[in-house]
């Protein structure tokens, strides 16, 4: 329990509270370079460059990839974003 006067912190994000209840998956895009959707996977889900790279490299090779897991609204705004440049998404129970 905090001091009187002290403001605690707590994680409320719905990957914490809920788990991971949906996923964004990614397709292949053969109409954008690699750099364009490893950009705007950064941008959709504020992740490292390095595991943006990995999504898409994975979305590249096997058709597919699972660019973010969690709550259904959080879902809806990262495709929103992903699809700014209309890279083809799907919301998927996980």
């Amino acid at each position: 329990m905090p001091e009187a006067g002290t403001i605690e912190l707590i994680d409320t994000s719905t990957t914490n509270i809920l788990g991971s209840p949906y996923n964004v998956i990614i397709f292949n895009d053969e109409s954008h370079s690699c750099f364009e959707v490893t950009a705007q996977i950064i941008k959709a889900t504020h992740c490292s460059a390095g595991k943006a790279a990995t999504i898409m490299h994975e979305a590249h090779t096997t058709g597919r990839a699972i660019c973010f897991s969690g709550g259904l609204e959080r879902c809806e705004l990262i495709e929103q974003v992903l699809a700014e440049i209309k890279l083809r998404t799907e919301i998927e129970k996980a």
